[in-house]
């Protein structure tokens, strides 16, 4: 009876790992020619922009250090947990990017995670959002992508550690963590809801941001969609009800924020975010932008929680008094004015645009101090936040010890949450993400 049992256990796991070998394995597609001149409309090709842009493949498919690198041609580094990771050359160049490859390959490679030779793509290329994504605007991407500059470049090798075959691991990891569909629109929302959640969920992949992921790398959902991430150093904050803020985003501070940059009560984009509004986004229909700001502010349940912001925001205005109560007490408080109070002091009945309320800030009211750390190190291009409004690096004007203390001072101030802790350890944390300005000594 035992050896029976045992031999039809046996027989499932063969069967099982048939199956599971059938499932890892993906046919190569045939290589074509290179792409001529005119194939594609002129419309199709402007299309294929806007998806782009709202892809942010340029983003991603460009090397931002060493000194930068061609457009699309890869080698953009990515830190992760498991090692670094350079994206691939997406350029029509048909040795190393591909250019030979046809739109079918294409698809099935946003769709399904899967190259033209027929192995699986890492997850670092969001494939689990861009199997959202509609048959058209993928051809129409591929077509946008296809009229670019050809370009030969190679990517540096990732640091990704694979103890057994990448076919067989990453397949695993799809089994368990990838469903591939197309979006399907949600009958109990309207259009304009449906075209935020279809972008937001599939091309735009803010998840891939701003969804915590668990030890495998993947997204941790459903429980946890939105609840906020980190990326490139920076804390992704929640897009959800979860966010702290006191003033709700609104769909209009949202809509104003990716599409300018920017948002009246909350702040300038900086990170990551700040391509994102100025380099994409602002490129786009303005429809698509107001639909994911419809999107999100839907999601947070922004019209049922706004009541309270107007008390939010004449508590905040009352808040950068203190600054002056206690100038000649609080030795903090100096330390804040001479660096930062000239530029971010406001008054009754609202901020200045321009002037950022900090107690309306989200980098006040996460759960570390990251985001405030590194924008005190890294400061605002006028290229970033606001249009034509910088902010000074003060990398080498402030030491981590004073950064610490206007941390502490601001949350204090600023906020009804506990104190911060290790300030002066994360302050040193968080130098060591942001390049030195030219001519530093440290």
């Amino acid at each position: 009876m035992i050896k029976r049992i045992l031999t039809g256990v046996a027989g499932v796991g063969i069967v099982a790992g048939m199956g599971f070998l059938w499932y890892a394995w993906w046919p190569a597609i045939p290589k074509i020619a290179p792409v001529q001149p005119g194939q594609f409309s002129a419309q199709k090709i402007e299309r294929g922009r806007i998806v782009a842009a709202e892809s942010y493949c340029v983003e991603c498919h460009t090397r931002q250090d060493n000194g930068g690198g061609p457009t699309l041609a890869g080698d953009y580094k990515m830190e992760t947990p498991f090692g670094d990771i350079f994206s691939s050359n997406i350029t029509p160049d048909p040795e190393t990017g591909i250019g030979n490859w046809s739109e079918a390959a294409f698809r099935r490679a946003l769709q399904y995670g899967v190259s033209r030779d027929g192995s699986h793509l890492l997850p670092a290329f969001v494939y689990d959002h861009f199997t959202k994504m509609s048959d058209e605007d993928i051809s129409d991407l591929y077509a946008w992508i296809m009229t670019r500059p050809a370009v030969h470049m190679t990517r540096r090798p990732n640091g990704f550690p694979l103890s057994i075959s990448p076919r067989i691991t990453l397949a695993s990891w799809k089994l368990m963590f990838f469903t591939p569909g197309r979006y399907k629109p949600d009958p109990n929302h309207n259009a304009e809801w449906n075209r935020g959640a279809y972008l937001a969920e599939g091309a735009a992949h803010c998840g891939a941001c701003h969804t915590p992921r668990n030890l495998a790398g993947a997204e941790e959902l459903p429980n946890h969609e939105y609840d906020g991430g980190v990326v490139d150093g920076w804390i992704a904050p929640p897009l959800n009800q979860n966010n702290p803020t006191p003033v709700v985003w609104t769909e209009d501070e949202l809509y104003q924020y990716l599409r300018n940059g920017v948002a009246p009560l909350h702040g300038p984009a900086g990170g990551p975010m700040s391509p994102v509004a100025h380099d994409f986004l602002a490129t786009v229909p303005e429809s698509d932008v107001h639909a994911i700001a419809y999107y999100f502010a839907d999601k947070a349940h922004a019209a049922e929680r706004v009541s309270g912001d107007k008390a939010a925001l004449e508590h905040a205005m009352a808040d950068s008094k203190k600054d002056l109560i206690g100038f000649s007490t609080d030795p903090d408080a100096r330390l804040y004015q001479g660096a930062c109070g000239a530029c971010h002091y406001n008054a009754a009945p609202a901020p200045v645009l321009g002037r950022p309320e900090l107690a309306l800030n989200n980098a006040l009211w996460l759960k570390e101090p990251t985001n405030l750390y590194l924008v005190m190190l890294r400061g605002l291009t006028a290229k970033e936040g606001q249009s034509g409004v910088a902010m000074p690096s003060f990398y080498n004007a402030l030491s981590d010890k004073d950064m610490a203390r206007i941390a502490a001072y601001l949350r204090r101030t600023r906020t009804t949450l506990p104190p911060w802790t290790d300030l002066e350890k994360k302050a040193a944390d968080a130098r060591k993400l942001v390049e030195p300005p030219v001519n530093s000594s440290h």
